[in-house]
């Protein structure tokens, strides 16, 4: 269904595309060209042309072997594309290690084995994922890395290797015309790490270096000072000599990368845990507005509890990196969706990964794409927003993630389902 300009699910923007596809994690444009990592098995990688932006079709699409690992990224440079390998259901089989010691701890209180209901309350999930959790207890995951990909055929992707790293995997990436800059779990770290590898050929990628918080490298004699895995890397951008990482309830650190062999932590800023959402991606404007340097930085949406700030949007003066210091906020109200309270999740995701104007494309959930205006960096301004219609008549949108073509032209991804191609007029 096309949603024009005057409805209240849209304010300049209106869609000229769509798919319906399923759910992802990413989209990148490149060229004439959207890739598009999807959220879940049997579905991979699907490269889609765009050239004729009404009438989007898909060319290629890398499915998926088994349910062992999800490919919900993408990275395209040039005729090269680099796709991550994760555990699929992580989170939630991470929690189905707690089971035997549950188990024990309840029987022991108990005087009987358990119920699974009364075995699902002790580990924090649902009863439902008992029996599939006692199914793959006990299971090792080995794929998890990244894979890369030659793509000078776009109708034939072609791969080239699959570099396997640890644990989990690989999460969210970059990459430039030299190097990929990974976040992955590894062997004696807790939590995901940064590793850079050199991608001068790309079927064989060559590690150059590491970065960590202090506290991830058990292994080195270090602990953390956190809970669990609430202090990781969730990924790390490129901006000319510097890496903007979001380090999840930790907040943000920035890494002099002029030395790619020698990363170094030059400033840092963190909200948390007053703020109780994870930071998911921080990156500065590529230009200075007011004389002034400034970022961005968004938080991820999850469960909500009610009472608690959802998800939202930062804007940093990092003018001086020894002192960064927020500005300003922007969030979305749920009355600005007719869709929020439907299920799902509602706050802030993610934003384009490309601060080149003040303008920032911003992903919402349940509250569509927003776009923000940020040329007067402490009173950030709407400009537009696009809202799609949820692909269950009683669900709500799940708007995942967002680039813009070389043209202006607006991509924007759902966790569940759909692909739109939107338009918009500038003010």
């Amino acid at each position: 269904m096309t949603v024009h300009a005057q409805s209240p699910l849209a304010h300049r923007t209106r869609q000229i595309g769509h798919l319906d596809i399923p759910g992802g994690g990413q989209v990148v444009v490149r060229d004439g060209y959207a890739y598009v990592g999807h959220m879940k098995p049997p579905y991979g990688t699907s490269i889609i042309d765009v050239r004729d932006p009404k009438n989007p079709r898909i060319i290629s699409q890398i499915t998926l072997p088994n349910e062992d690992s999800h490919t919900h990224k993408v990275r395209v440079v040039g005729d090269v594309m680099i796709t991550n390998v994760e555990e699929n259901n992580r989170h939630l089989k991470r929690k189905g290690g707690n089971i035997p010691a549950a188990e024990a701890k309840l029987a022991a209180a108990l005087g009987r084995a358990p119920s699974d209901g009364e075995l699902a309350t002790a580990i924090g999930v649902d009863v439902v994922d008992i029996p599939y959790l006692r199914r793959v207890l006990g299971e090792s995951y080995r794929d998890g890395g990244f894979k890369v990909w030659d793509i000078s055929d776009r109708t034939k992707p072609r791969e080239l290797c699959h570099v396997r790293t640890h644990g989990f995997g690989v999460h969210r990436f970059h990459a430039d015309e030299r190097y990929a800059y990974i976040s992955t779990e590894m062997e004696g770290y807790v939590g995901n790490i940064l590793i850079v590898y050199d991608m001068a050929d790309p079927a064989r990628p060559q590690e150059v270096s590491r970065w960590w918080m202090p506290g991830q490298h058990v292994a080195g004699g270090e602990t953390p000072t956190w809970r669990g895995y609430s202090n990781r890397l969730h990924h790390a951008m490129r901006c000319g000599d510097e890496l903007w990482a979001s380090v999840w309830h930790a907040g943000i650190r920035v890494i002099d990368a002029s030395d790619i062999r020698d990363l170094r932590t030059v400033g840092e800023y963190d909200y948390h845990p007053a703020i109780p959402e994870p930071t998911h991606t921080v990156m500065p404007f590529e230009n200075m507005i007011g004389g002034r340097r400034y970022a961005a930085a968004i938080d991820e949406e999850h469960v909500h509890v009610r009472g608690r700030l959802r998800g939202f949007m930062w804007i940093l003066d990092v003018t001086d990196l020894s002192a960064i210091k927020a500005v300003s906020t922007f969030t979305v109200s749920e009355l600005d969706s007719p869709f929020s309270g439907r299920g799902g999740r509602f706050g802030a995701h993610q934003y384009r990964e490309k601060l080149d104007s003040t303008l920032v494309y911003a992903t919402w959930f349940a509250g569509g794409l927003r776009i923000v205006d940020v040329k007067n960096p402490e009173e950030p301004e709407e400009v537009g927003y696009f809202i799609p219609e949820p692909h269950k008549a009683d669900g709500a949108p799940q708007s995942n993630d967002v680039d813009v073509d070389e043209e202006g032209r607006i991509y924007l991804l759902d966790r569940d389902r759909g692909f739109h191609v939107l338009e918009f007029d500038r003010p």
